[in-house]
């Protein structure tokens, strides 16, 4: 079983996704992480994330930088939403997802275009969404658990800046598959919005 979770920053995507990985005891890629690595290795290598020929050198990123605590930062995210409209990019990492998705079993998958592009195919497609407002508040809640000072405002412009960089890109824009289940999880709190995934796979379980 393939389970597709998509949506935008800090709608509470990848804590789903990680939930629904450990019910179904499927391996769970974060695939956001990814395209952080390569704005991360972008800034390392002293490149542009905004020149495709130094964001695709980036994919070739060590595997040891998936463990790089900066890739959870709001600088890096800002890059990786840079650099993931580079179609050379993308199709660099196609392949990786796409593996990592096909490999028998199943697996559970979040990101931006994992139900249209990544695997269309999933038995399962979710977009997670959430108000602007609802996800500042929790990345600035996080933030300021990890020390980092940030203003509410300042995150809420970059949310609405990354939006429209990842909606508005010509190739894998962020948006539903026709056939996705939406959760709206702006007045959910961790366990609603999980047990609404639940809710979805099951239906979408019982329908097969």
């Amino acid at each position: 079983m393939i389970v597709a979770v998509d949506g935008p920053t800090a709608s509470g995507k990848g804590t789903i996704a990680r939930a629904l990985a450990e019910r179904y005891r499927l391996p769970h890629l974060d695939t956001g992480l990814l395209y952080r690595a390569v704005g991360r290795q972008v800034l390392l290598d002293g490149g542009d994330p905004d020149d495709p020929a130094d964001a695709l050198a980036a994919t070739r990123f060590p595997d040891t930088l998936l463990a790089d605590p900066h890739l959870r930062s709001e600088e890096t995210g800002g890059l990786a939403s840079r650099v993931s409209i580079h179609p050379v990019v993308r199709e660099a990492l196609f392949e990786r997802q796409r593996a990592f998705a096909t490999q028998p079993g199943g697996a559970v998958l979040d990101g931006r275009d994992i139900g249209t592009v990544i695997a269309p195919e999933a038995e399962v497609k979710l977009f997670v969404t959430a108000s602007v407002q609802a996800r500042a508040e929790r990345r600035w809640k996080e933030m300021r658990d990890r020390g980092v000072e940030v203003s509410l405002e300042e995150i809420a412009a970059n949310l609405r800046r990354r939006d429209e960089r990842d909606t508005q890109r010509k190739d894998a824009p962020l948006r539903a598959a026709p056939d996705a289940r939406v959760i709206d999880t702006s007045a959910l709190d961790r366990d609603e919005a999980v047990a609404a995934a639940i809710e979805a796979v099951e239906s979408a379980l019982r329908r097969r």
